[in-house]
């Protein structure tokens, strides 16, 4: 069987016990455009046909972006940053994840921000914020204290310090 028939038949048997809830683990990640935009149908149309809920985890923010309710951007296992559209990040990190996805307009005029510093253990994490070691805009407090997720605008949480 083709990548796509497979991913119909794991679809398939996801849904023979009709299930509330399905988390769709990078669903589309090893397929074709083409097959991936028809499993996104797909998953889309089942979605609203059986009514469950489903979490889409992925990479891939463009395809995220097309097709969830709301978005979770996560850094060593902590959400950042939730919102219906991410097309105004607050957070450092989601600022410089969305700054790295390729945009098909080639005359677009974007600046690319390169994260630098270490990466955090994740089997030892530091006290304060996970991406603390790689933030532009750390401040001392980010060292000491992990940020909580707040509300910063209307449907638009932040776990950030800045």
């Amino acid at each position: 069987m083709s990548g796509g028939q497979r991913q119909r038949v794991a679809i398939a048997r996801a849904l023979a016990v009709e299930p509330e809830f399905i988390v769709a683990d990078e669903p589309v990640s090893a397929l074709d455009v083409s097959v991936q935009a028809q499993i996104l149908g797909l998953l889309l149309e089942l979605q609203k046909g059986h009514g469950f809920t489903m979490i889409f985890i992925s990479h891939d923010l463009a395809t995220v972006e097309r097709i969830a309710d709301r978005t979770a951007v996560m850094y060593m296992g902590r959400i950042a940053e939730t919102a219906r559209m991410m097309s105004r990040p607050l957070h450092p990190y989601t600022q410089a994840l969305l700054s790295s996805a390729p945009v098909a307009d080639l005359t677009a005029k974007r600046q690319r921000i390169r994260l630098v510093g270490e990466l955090p253990s994740a089997i030892e994490p530091a006290q304060g914020c996970p991406f603390a070691s790689r933030c532009r805009e750390v401040q001392e407090i980010c060292k000491q204290i992990s940020p909580r997720l707040e509300a910063k605008q209307l449907g638009h949480d932040v776990a950030c310090h800045s």
